[in-house]
């Protein structure tokens, strides 16, 4: 094992220790270690021996979790006979209206009289859904949708967990038998069958024979290997300025003549690649910050093995957030820097600039979160899965293979977003027989990363399940880190549409932090939102900004205000960053300059190849 996973290994009995101690300090403390226990009799090893082999076969979700669920729901459903008889009285009103659309008063049929999809349901889209028959197909559906859901609600006395995670499960059952699932009952598959003469079906056999056998392999799609790193996208021209056993840090090569003082450090999330913000030219905010004079560093994380199984959240600071920073400062002395982080980067970089602004306030000139949480009572569908069974499950998961493997990532955000990410595809490549037009995103998408046992069960126990950051009980070398110590300007962006961070809840940090925000509402989702170059048509966002000392305004009244613009928030946060930076300076001769030994490697490096 390296010097700095066995380090690890001493600063976790060190937390432990020190949390145990200071379980009587007025702060209340975290009720849970933040190491994952190991087995400490031959039972237990046998017991965890086998929740990780049921594992297997459920997907990572604890069977109790779900059946505790499902039993509070169905119990309190029949202890409720008011409930019972109002769902009955539901279906026969539904029943009745149905049979009344079938025979229309109208001269003509009336799509969507009774029911229609929500905005984003882009299931039934299309004029041919407008035809009498399978209109009134997918608003049969669609209805059925709607009692099952109004079984989960409106029950006294259910847990609202509980009320949830049922909600969602039956909602995974039904996505299944959707009509766009099935030939005789989607339109677009029917008629791609008569323009073909059945040809579609070959086809589509074909593509499953072809994934299948890739599957098995243990590879990746052909369709998700269209865009290569370093030749297609991670292209922007730099140098790798320094590494460790975690990371390598990007230095991008500036394309002007002057560039700001302040460097800016990109700490992307470790559950993927870094290329997600260094696309083809196009699509990339790298090649645009530095085409906007900036010097611009980033961090590649990398692929950890069975190896890393004792690398914590702590490691990830120390060696990630805090290496980057330092080997900046050697090449950069004296400047700030601007620091921004993407999803669980920014959630790691705010725990980084909380300490940092306690004990060093001048590094950070500004702090910018993309997506990214700090308080975790309100993360989504995310959290329905996120209780004391279901993380001891997945730690039992993670303790035998030493690691979250990218199957089991891949398959939590599937599970999140099954029509768009599984059951659409399964049309596409079977039932219609084609190929979806290949995207960078989805390319991307597929190139997933692991996640150390210890770092993963830190990172869902002490932010998830405890929430100690949002509530002081995060400790940083014994210290509890405070957001309130985050008095440097902030730069927000959430996206409308997100289901891995909610914008409301990335929309926390107004009341979490003592600093001058500004806060933006991009269009779009987790990904789609923050890729947003300039001049792409459809996108916009909303911004208001609020000093440390004004009231605070709640998201409701916020989403009220704040004045909508056209384009992408990228030219925002330009200006932002421009705002507070010195005057242009001449730009360095060499990438890298300042360090001794010279620059590592050409960018991408490589981490970001590692499978």
């Amino acid at each position: 094992m390296s010097p700095s996973a066995s380090a690890s290994v001493t600063r976790i009995a060190a937390a432990s220790n020190s949390d145990q101690g200071a379980a009587d300090a007025p702060l209340r403390e975290e009720a849970t270690p933040a190491a994952p226990r190991e087995p400490d009799t031959a039972a237990d090893a046998i017991d965890r021996s086998f929740h990780a082999a049921l594992a297997r076969f459920t997907g990572g979700i604890s069977p109790a979790a779900l059946a505790l669920a499902f039993a509070d729901w169905q119990l309190h459903l029949l202890a409720s006979p008011g409930k019972q008889a109002s769902l009955v009285g539901q279906a026969i009103q539904n029943a009745i209206r149905f049979v009344d659309a079938m025979v229309p008063r109208h001269a003509t049929f009336q799509p969507w009289s009774l029911i229609r999809p929500p905005e984003t349901d882009r299931r039934f889209t299309g004029s041919d859904w407008e035809l009498p028959s399978f209109n009134l197909l997918a608003q049969a559906f669609l209805l059925n949708q709607q009692w099952w859901h109004s079984t989960t609600t409106g029950i006294h006395g259910l847990a609202h967990s509980n009320a949830a995670i049922a909600d969602f499960a039956l909602r995974q059952c039904l996505d299944t038998v959707a009509p766009t699932n099935f030939a005789v009952s989607n339109p677009e598959v029917l008629r791609k069958i008569m323009e073909t003469g059945g040809g579609n079906f070959v086809y589509g056999l074909h593509n499953f024979v072809e994934d299948w056998q890739v599957l098995l392999a243990g590879a990746r799609l052909r369709s998700d290997q269209t865009y290569v790193v370093g030749k297609d996208v991670a292209i922007t021209p730099g140098k790798v300025v320094y590494r460790n056993e975690l990371i390598e840090l990007i230095q991008y090569s500036p394309t002007t003549p002057t560039v700001r003082p302040e460097p800016v450090l990109i700490v992307p999330a470790w559950i993927m690649k870094y290329y997600i913000l260094d696309l083809s030219p196009r699509n990339s905010l790298v090649r645009f910050l530095v085409g906007n004079g900036f010097t611009v560093f980033m961090i590649s994380w990398k692929n950890p093995t069975p190896e890393y199984r004792n690398f914590s959240l702590e490691d990830y600071r120390e060696l990630g957030v805090d290496a980057a920073i330092t080997a900046i400062n050697s090449l950069r002395p004296g400047q700030a820097i601007h620091a921004a982080g993407y999803c669980l980067g920014g959630t790691l970089l705010s725990i980084a600039a909380a300490r940092l602004g306690r004990e060093r306030p001048d590094c950070l000139r500004t702090v910018t979160l993309l997506a990214a949480q700090t308080d975790f009572t309100e993360a989504g569908e995310l959290t329905l899965f996120i209780n004391e069974s279901q993380v001891a499950f997945l730690e039992d998961m993670m303790w035998r293979q030493g690691l979250l493997g990218t199957a089991q990532m891949a398959g939590a955000f599937q599970m999140l977003r099954t029509n768009d990410l599984l059951w659409s595809r399964v049309v596409r490549d079977y039932l219609v027989g084609e190929r979806a037009a290949p995207s960078e995103l989805m390319s991307w998408n597929a190139d997933a990363t692991r996640m150390p046992y210890q770092m993963h069960s830190d990172y869902l126990r002490r932010l998830f399940l405890n929430n100690g950051l949002a509530e002081g009980r995060y400790r940083v070398n014994g210290r509890p880190v405070a957001l309130s110590d985050l008095h440097m300007p902030m730069f927000v962006v959430g996206t409308l549409r997100d289901h891995v961070a909610p914008w409301k809840s990335t929309y926390k940090i107004n009341f979490l932090a003592d600093a001058d925000i500004t806060y933006v509402l991009a269009s779009g989702g987790h990904n789609a939102g923050i890729v947003v170059p300039p001049g792409e048509e459809g996108r916009s966002y909303q911004v208001l900004a609020k000093k440390a000392h004004d009231p605070y305004l709640g998201p409701d009244e916020w989403i009220q205000h704040a004045p909508s613009h056209d384009g992408s928030w990228w030219n925002e946060w330009t200006r932002f960053l421009i705002a507070h930076s010195g005057q242009p300076i001449p730009a360095p001769v060499q990438t890298g300059s300042g360090q001794k030994s010279g620059p590592l490697d050409d960018a991408p490096g490589a981490y970001v190849l590692e499978q």
